[in-house]
């Protein structure tokens, strides 16, 4: 048995029937063409029932000590794994729109993973408009983080649409295989002596880093909660409470849109910012709509965590690998371009910070992060005081076109966890040429939250206009500046 390790199993023990702890992918596929959607349907569920090995997570259940659930949790094999529970069909009834697959999901989404089973369930959902078809794929956070999502992806899938699975997705081969493409050999095949070796460097390292940096962060943390800081944002300072802010139902509300990388990409560089700081602008803008809306926008501006990952490009197996910064989203000015400005200081300072971290560094700080936001949920005071506002989370995804068995893949949308005083996430996933919003809030206390989709696209398009008006202002400056020619006398 495998000991769970604390930032995992906080997952575990923050989990309560209105507050399931599991998140999600959502894939759209698209048939090819002379393809019987029936027949092939039936195939991928047989692949994915396969009798192939499956690793940990998938054939793994969480075991307890002897103080149950508030003790020391294990994964142990599951000897009773039954494959045609975890796997599910599901088709919708005609036209098959997207609105009707977002409500599936949403449902999906609003249920529990069964502790006595191992934590995950995909589910293949036939009956989309246009030969369309849907895996969503369903594994607690305990289990896996963002990128390790997309690699289940990405290991499933191929840049060749000619290429067949042959075996579940899910099983240690398939996973094998994924690695061995991106040219990483497993762990066991390297030189011992040379594994030991390294281990004792990382140790002293480790060691020596933290010691060296605690202090200053601790030092930076402070000098910012008393008003001394450099644009740094953290948990509580001036966090306002909104209606995103309260205790929520089991009920979810899943819905999801792409938009081109070219385009957001086109306004990040006309400012000067990266891609994620106008997507936070996107957000920002779009949030503050929504408050309006509903006469709920505070005086102090919205704060959001954002997890950053810490796992390394060679590391193919972790399951969580992530640390946190938190974004001000200047959701207190009305102008785009003073929320922008308010953003990128605040993810400057914060991406600045945990540059200075090493990764087992960065991991404790998000632990330390992460142990308030728990605890506070945990006391039922998170929706009275708040630590942030919401969570918006980056996952970077595969920059090619991808194939299941010859289906095109068309996006890939998560969908994320909300808990008591986090009413409202949302994540995006950039592949291929797009990226792809799926947007998760509490039914109940979050109502039309579908509307946040039009405000994000408001929101864009004001950012290109405001973008648009600066370059021709600037041009319009240097024409003015330029010297001119002496008048005849």
């Amino acid at each position: 048995m495998d000991r769970i390790k604390l930032l995992e199993s906080g997952f575990l023990y923050l989990e309560t029937p209105e507050t399931p702890m599991h998140v999600a992918g959502l894939s759209l596929f698209k048939l090819p063409k002379g393809v019987q959607q029936r027949t092939f349907m039936a195939r991928l569920a047989d692949v994915y029932r396969s009798t192939a090995e499956l690793r940990q997570p998938f054939a793994h259940r969480v075991g307890q000590g002897m103080l149950g659930r508030f003790g020391p949790m294990y994964w142990e094999e599951d000897p009773d794994l039954d494959l045609d529970y975890h796997v599910r069909q599901a088709a919708l009834p005609k036209p098959g729109s997207y609105r009707e697959l977002f409500e599936l999901v949403s449902q999906l989404h609003s249920t529990l993973l069964d502790r006595g089973r191992p934590l995950w369930e995909a589910h293949l959902i036939e009956g989309i408009r246009d030969r369309q078809f849907a895996v969503y794929t369903k594994l607690h956070h305990a289990t896996i983080d963002g990128i390790a999502g997309i690699r289940i992806t990405e290991g499933s899938c191929s840049a060749d649409p000619e290429t067949t699975l042959d075996v579940s997705p899910l099983s240690i081969e398939a996973h094998e295989r994924f690695k061995a493409s991106r040219g990483h050999a497993r762990a066991n095949d390297l030189d011992p002596s040379e594994t030991e070796l390294k281990a004792i460097a990382e140790f002293f390292k480790s060691q020596f880093d933290t010691s060296l940096h605690a202090l200053g962060l601790i030092r930076n943390y402070a000098s910012t909660w008393l008003g001394f800081g450099d644009g740094l944002a953290v948990p509580w300072r001036h966090v306002p409470h909104t209606m995103i802010n309260t205790k929520i139902s089991a009920a979810r509300r899943f819905v999801a849109q792409s938009w081109s990388i070219e385009r957001i990409r086109a306004v990040s560089k006309a400012a000067g910012v990266t891609l994620n700081d106008v997507v936070l602008a996107m957000c920002s803008g779009a949030l503050r709509r929504y408050l309006e809306e509903h006469d709920e926008l505070p005086a102090h501006s919205l704060r959001a965590l954002v997890p950053v990952s810490v796992r390394k490009d060679d590391d193919y197996d972790s399951p969580l690998a992530i640390s946190y910064i938190v974004a001000d989203l200047g959701t207190r000015d009305n102008d785009a371009i003073d929320r922008l400005e308010t953003i990128v200081e605040s993810t400057r300072a914060g991406k600045a910070m945990l540059s200075e971290l090493s990764p087992r560094e960065a991991s404790l700080y998000a632990t330390l992060i992460q142990t308030p936001l728990f605890v506070a949920s945990l006391m039922g005071v998170a929706d009275w005081f708040p630590p942030v506002s919401t969570v918006i989370s980056n996952v970077p995804g595969p920059r090619e076109q991808l194939y299941l068995n010859g289906a095109g893949l068309q996006g890939v949308y998560p969908v994320s966890a909300v808990f008591h005083g986090f009413a409202l996430n949302i994540t995006f996933v950039s592949y291929h040429d797009k990226l792809d919003f799926g947007i998760v809030a509490c039914r109940q206390t979050v109502p039309h939250v579908q509307r946040l989709i039009d405000y994000l696209e408001q929101s864009l398009a004001e950012r290109e206009e405001a973008e648009e008006a600066g370059t021709k202002h600037f041009a319009e400056l240097q024409r003015q500046s330029r010297p001119h020619p002496p008048r005849p006398g």
